[in-house]
């Protein structure tokens, strides 16, 4: 099946905050998913990493993506931010074939992905200015996740002069001034020490509570895919597919020590290990 292309490409020129906003909901539809897989397929030689994989997203939902190193999870998220091509199937957002890289989405790197020639604010303000957002807009925007994120009073600092995790969340505000439909996550907080990690999750948690964007959130870790989610979706080995779609039904708004000590947490941790289990059989 071919690879269907045609995404509309951002229009130039200046836009407004009002634009901007608005950006985000004037494709929005009813009742279908924000983000739609269909027998998606890609392979590198003999290599199958994906075949005829499915998979579907509602606006709103935070989905976790959870498997054995070489499963596909990053491969996954690269081709929905449109940085690689799959060989078939069909990728849609709001009902438009993704053919590349769009404004409807953000993706946040584990390596944190920051110019270190650019300060703070020169970070979070490039996604705005490359759509050619005005400066006063995006000044605004990037002042206002600098503060969200706790990074006031080093707007003026460049990243090698920033602990590991305070890059992360310069990344984590770079990504939420675009006002995202999508927001791609490669598991952004793998490189930092647990304290700081436990410390950005809850961070994410209440930037999206207050937004709700739809994320689509990759990580190694069961806990933290539990603590985050509403959805954890295991992806099995050579291109098995999905082998566990399991729905999060922990109380939100979520608060550490209460939701990781919960009998339900315990409940659904071992059902989660136990798909991890048999897909390492």
């Amino acid at each position: 099946m071919p690879y269907e292309s045609g995404m509309p490409s951002t229009s130039p020129g200046t836009m407004s905050a009002t634009s901007l906003n608005e950006s985000k909901v004037e494709n929005r539809r009813t009742g279908e998913p924000l983000l739609e897989i269909r027998n998606l397929d890609l392979s590198y030689a003999d290599n199958i990493v994906l075949r005829r994989f499915d998979l579907t997203v509602d606006e709103g939902q935070f989905v976790c993506l959870l498997g054995r190193s070489g499963c596909g999870k990053t491969t996954l998220l690269n081709l929905i931010a449109g940085l690689i091509r799959p060989h078939g199937g069909h990728m849609l957002i709001d009902g438009k074939a993704i053919s590349g890289p769009g404004s409807d989405r953000s993706m946040v790197f584990q390596n944190y992905g920051l110019f270190p020639w650019r300060t703070v604010l020169g970070n979070v303000e490039f996604g705005l200015e490359v759509r050619g957002i005005d400066r006063a807009t995006r000044r605004e925007a990037a002042l206002r996740e600098i503060r969200r994120l706790g990074l006031a009073g080093f707007e003026r600092h460049y990243p090698g002069q920033l602990s590991g995790g305070m890059q992360q969340r310069v990344a984590l505000a770079r990504a939420f001034t675009k006002n995202p439909r999508l927001l791609l996550m490669d598991e952004p907080f793998a490189a930092v020490d647990l304290q700081t990690r436990e410390f950005l999750q809850d961070e994410l948690l209440k930037i999206w509570e207050a937004i709700r964007t739809t994320v689509v959130f990759v990580t190694h870790s069961l806990e933290e895919a539990l603590y985050l989610g509403d959805r954890v979706v295991v992806l099995g080995p050579r291109a098995a597919g999905i082998q566990a779609n399991v729905r999060i039904d922990l109380p939100r708004p979520r608060q550490s020590n209460v939701t990781r000590s919960s009998a339900r947490f315990g409940e659904l941790r071992y059902q989660i290990s136990e798909a991890l289990r048999g897909e390492l059989q």
